[in-house]
């Protein structure tokens, strides 16, 4: 069963927030399919995420457009990818994706996720950014954990 997370996010800062948040609840093996079109903040929250597990501030988290793929150490290692550029869903796996969602302490995002969807693991954490405003941002996050859903939710509350 999967679980639907809905939020209006009204500035840059409050996705970095949220992204901090949901950091902190990510386990080893954890996959995050980020959707949305252009500047609609993937890469934003993807900061606040590095920033919830840990990566030094003064590690610069980019968009991996050109290069596919960045590398983050913080309590757990976290894979950025950019999908934007790759032909289709078979192009994921050759990147190594499935090599890397098998270690233990690695969290893999991946960016542009819709453009590859076929090979997005079903136990994946589907995030979706929309424009709404210049500044505002809605987010839609589907999660088949249902106890780490309960926990983001509440910490959000608070």
């Amino acid at each position: 069963m999967t679980g639907l997370l809905r939020r209006t996010l009204r500035s840059p800062e409050q996705t970095l927030a949220l992204g901090r948040v949901l950091g902190g609840l990510l386990r080893g093996r954890d996959f995050l399919a980020l959707a949305g079109p252009l500047g609609a903040g993937k890469t934003q929250l993807i900061k606040g995420i590095a920033a919830g597990l840990g990566v030094p501030e003064e590690e610069p988290v980019v968009s991996p457009t050109f290069v596919l793929i960045r590398e983050y150490v913080g309590r757990l290692k976290l894979y950025h990818v950019d999908a934007y550029r790759l032909q289709g869903a078979a192009d994921l796996p050759a990147l190594g994706v499935e090599e890397m969602a098998a270690e233990p302490d690695a969290v893999i995002a991946v960016e542009w996720a819709d453009r590859v969807a076929q090979a997005v693991p079903a136990i994946a954490c589907w995030i979706e950014l929309e424009h709404v405003t210049a500044n505002t941002r809605r987010l839609r996050l589907r999660w088949g954990d249902g106890p780490r859903l309960a926990a983001l939710r509440a910490r959000l509350a608070r």
